[in-house]
């Protein structure tokens, strides 16, 4: 039996199904046996992959408001330099890489949904300070307290759920690792996509050979059809967002793009239709023009996003009642650990977390540091506005913790950024009613969301480290230290890139998008200045979440679709329908499911090289580099241009996922 368990290169057949009653689950790595993980060659390229991840998903992020999650490429790269090295038995080291090196996507995911706002918002209310240790630090305490507040809820998810949540990404992640065990070529595949797809948005970024977003206005008709009727549709093509759809699916893609049409093709025209000639302005006093002579973009902009954001919230409100016995089962063990047991000594390798003694000590040192952090650097001494902060802080990011394993668990995707909007809002009322108004309550409530979100944002994303270590065999206790570390690397990189792309593009620029840090900003600052915030609005998203809901419609993604921009929304569409085509052609399942596997790395490849390359075309600008011929971009032919471009890279990703090698 231990020979077998030595020589296994595959996953046990029993890997994604429920266990059978007394049946046991045989990880790859046997637990009877200590493998090299933990060392300076993995913890090494773990920092170095948190550093360069996180500057990427931070570009991509705030251009397009979409964050991937680095775990897959990652896991590639491990297991290509593990290759490169000729390393023996690198499993284990791998496994680190990746658990230290996708800190990045996450704290990236907390922190640009949010603190991107404060420079929003600083250049309307110039007296608004915002520097490095701000962001720095709710990044790095919030990592912190979803590591921490995650840990308790490990068994539950990844052991006692075993077979019965898909865990996609983690999914995608382990079979990469597997192959690199199996001496498999993974890598290359992926390298040659990130090139393609570096190369395709570097041209765009640098060069401006073409338009990145083809629009209905490119034509008379269509210029018309958004002036008169406040009818307009765009894509962006980059080849980044492309390979986000193709990552996310057809049925999620699908649901974000139903909301986005829904919003651009129903509610922005039906308001000019009804509320043309009116002056909507009672919750925005800056507002000066009728529905009828604004444009389509400004009618979605001050209206329709907030019935989004109405959405998301509800969605999150919702999920909770939902987890609410998945909390009350991971707290009841978490108590009966803690209650004078001392831990048994005879817990297997592969079972052994951290202790629930340093997990609470964690938690209590790292909530009291976030107090002082609000009492020294946020409420500038208020004794009682700290403490309402810590308190709201502590108790939404641990109810919320098990509603973003969740639904990483399931659908791969975190709905941090609806829970974060629903935070700054209940933030934002409790905060003024105890006397916090103005620009210093915009800034305290964001770092508050900034904290929230980060929290939330590493629980979702650490639980698909914990279950890619629990299906190969890696050691718990070893993956939750030292994601201590790569929270702390990424925290760092991430609060100097936002600083830099804000003094390069500017977030109200336009060059990037910003939508989540954009909604946020909208979203609180009413609020914090005594006008009335958009509540009938925000009404009709929660109502319409709850008829979703009752549909059995997932009404979070639906929402997400109704408040970021139309333009990265339908590349959505065009990847997942191309995962769809890719992956049904053959009637052979077994076919079908190597190019799925081939087309995902492919599109990790987009992502990742689109995004490092989308880096370096802003160091460039930053540096007063800057080749794009802006006369050219106005032309219409630029975005025609695009269209072909689009099309060519398109192909190639069907062709090539299609391309697989015959056993």
């Amino acid at each position: 039996m231990k020979e077998e368990n030595q020589n296994q290169v595959s996953l046990p057949d029993n890997a994604f199904r429920p266990l059978k009653p007394g049946e046991e689950y045989h990880p790859l790595m046997s637990p009877d046996k200590v493998y090299p993980e933990v060392n300076l060659w993995s913890v090494s390229w773990g920092v170095a992959m948190a550093i360069l991840f996180s500057a990427a998903a931070a570009y991509l992020g705030l251009k397009v408001g979409q964050v991937f999650e680095a775990a897959i490429p990652i896991a590639i790269i491990a297991v290509g330099v593990s290759g490169a090295a000729k390393r023996k038995g690198a499993l284990g080291e791998n496994i680190i890489i990746q658990s230290i090196g996708a800190c990045s996507g996450v704290i990236v995911a907390g922190a640009i949904f949010t603190l991107p706002a404060l420079y929003i918002l600083k250049d309307k209310y110039p007296e608004m300070t915002v520097d490095f240790m701000q962001m720095f630090i709710s990044s790095l305490l919030g990592g912190i307290l979803g590591v921490l507040f995650l840990i308790p809820f490990r068994k539950y998810f990844v052991s006692d759920k075993h077979g019965e949540y898909p865990f996609p990404e983690a999914t995608a992640s382990t079979q990469v690792l597997v192959s690199g065990e199996k001496g498999g070529s993974q890598a290359k595949p992926l390298l040659i996509a990130g090139l393609v797809g570096g190369l395709y948005d570097f041209i765009v970024a640098t060069f401006g050979w073409w338009n990145e977003n083809f629009t209905t206005r490119v034509c008379g008709w269509g210029e018309m059809l958004a002036d008169k009727a406040k009818v307009v549709l765009k894509i962006n093509t980059g080849a980044a967002v492309l390979g986000l759809g193709y990552i996310i699916g057809l049925k999620y893609a699908a649901i974000i793009c139903a909301g986005s049409l829904a919003v651009w093709l129903l509610i922005v025209p039906g308001m000019n239709l009804l509320f043309g000639d009116q002056l909507l302005n009672a919750w925005n006093p800056s507002i000066t023009q009728t529905i009828s002579e604004m444009a389509p973009e400004t009618i979605f902009k001050e209206y329709a996003k907030s019935i989004g954001i109405g959405g998301i919230a509800m969605a999150g409100v919702i999920g909770i009642f939902r987890s609410w016995g998945i909390i009350k089962s991971a707290v009841g063990l978490a108590a009966k650990e803690m209650g004078g047991k001392k831990a048994e000594s005879n817990v297997k390798r592969t079972q052994k977390d951290l202790s629930m003694k340093v997990i609470a000590f964690g938690s209590i040192f790292t909530l009291l540091l976030t107090f002082v952090f609000f009492l020294t650097d946020v409420m500038h001494g208020n004794l009682l506005h700290s403490i309402v902060a810590i308190l709201l802080v502590a108790g939404i990011s641990f109810l919320f913790t098990t509603v973003a394993a969740n639904a990483i668990a399931i659908v791969g995707t975190n709905p941090v950024s609806g829970m974060t909007l629903m935070t700054l809002i209940l933030a934002s009322v409790v905060m003024v009613a105890v006397g916090l108004k103005g620009a210093t309550g915009m800034v305290a409530a964001l770092v508050m969301g900034g904290v929230v979100c980060t929290a939330l944002s590493m629980a979702g994303g650490f639980i698909t480290d914990l279950k890619i270590g629990y299906w190969l065999g890696t050691t718990p206790a070893k993956q939750q230290t030292w994601k201590f570390l790569g929270t702390l690397v990424s925290a760092a990189t991430v609060g100097g890139v936002i600083m830099i792309l804000n003094k390069t593009y500017g977030f109200t620029s336009g060059a990037l998008a910003a939508p989540q840090a954009n909604a946020m900003a909208a979203g609180i600052d009413p609020l914090m200045n005594g006008v009335g915030a958009p509540w009938l609005l925000y009404g009709i998203g929660a109502a319409l979440a709850l008829v979703l809901t009752y549909f059995n419609i997932p009404a979070l993604a639906f929402a997400l679709g109704m408040f970021i921009p139309l333009e990265l929304n339908l590349p959505l569409l065009v990847g997942g329908a191309i995962n769809w085509y890719v992956t049904t052609r053959s009637k052979d399942e077994k076919i079908n499911n190597e190019r799925g596997e081939k087309g995902t790395l492919l599109a990790s490849g987009f992502i990742a090289g689109g995004a490092l390359m989308g880096v370096v075309s802003a160091a460039m600008r930053f540096g007063g580099i800057n080749l794009v011929n802006e006369g050219w971009l106005a032309n219409p032919m630029s975005e025609l241009v695009s269209l072909v471009a689009y099309a060519l890279l398109i192909v190639y990703l069907i062709k090539a996922s299609m391309n697989i090698q015959k056993k």
